[in-house]
């Protein structure tokens, strides 16, 4: 993918008062490789905080999209038909329920799994056909309701849990950017079943 341009997405909640929530693990991956690569996350673009720069040869754009999580595809198809990207060269990163905590899923294509951000995009782009990596957070305890615990922020011991897993994504993005999405796969999804 050297020389091309790739949109990476992370997806999540606007506001201070979600910033540290489990469901904004997109936005603190987006957040951690701007830092990581000296990428400004300066403009707003399309409903999104958007900022770009070149990693590994590749032209990276980061977006946050700004439109409330349900909405997300709201902000990421008109980003795609402005800087006229196939579905190949968007990546998705978001939180899964059905993951354990820290636990990562790169995938080429697949379904929504009921995440109403992950639901948004593939209506607003009108495929499910597009690379998405999913960081696990974990089952809420006991019959707490799913929607409450993905708004609650991460413990301290959850969060050191979801840098890690984190950091490990940046490698799977570098990975895949270098080699393709089916050798970043076989670095990132170890102990995969399914």
């Amino acid at each position: 993918m050297t020389d091309s341009t790739f949109l990476v997405v992370g997806l999540g909640n606007a506001g201070p008062a979600f910033r540290k929530n489990r469901h904004n693990i997109g936005f603190m991956f987006v957040d951690q490789l701007a830092s990581a690569h000296a990428i400004r996350l300066s403009r707003v673009q399309h409903n999104a905080i958007v900022g770009d720069g070149r990693v590994n040869g590749t032209k990276l754009i980061l977006a946050k999209p700004q439109t409330w999580m349900n909405r997300s595809g709201q902000s990421v198809a008109p980003l795609m038909r402005y800087h006229r990207l196939p579905l190949e060269n968007l990546l998705v990163v978001y939180d899964d329920l059905d993951l354990p905590l820290g636990m990562l899923r790169l995938r080429p294509i697949g379904g929504t799994g009921g995440h109403k951000g992950m639901e948004s995009i593939v209506q607003q782009v009108g495929s499910q056909e597009f690379p998405r990596l999913r960081i696990g957070i974990g089952r809420p305890p006991g019959r707490m309701d799913p929607a409450e615990y993905v708004l609650q922020d991460f413990r301290p011991m959850e969060q050191e849990l979801a840098d890690i897993a984190i950091r490990q994504g940046h490698q799977c993005l570098l990975r895949m950017l270098t080699d393709g999405i089916e050798l970043a796969m076989n670095d990132c999804n170890r102990g995969d079943e399914t």
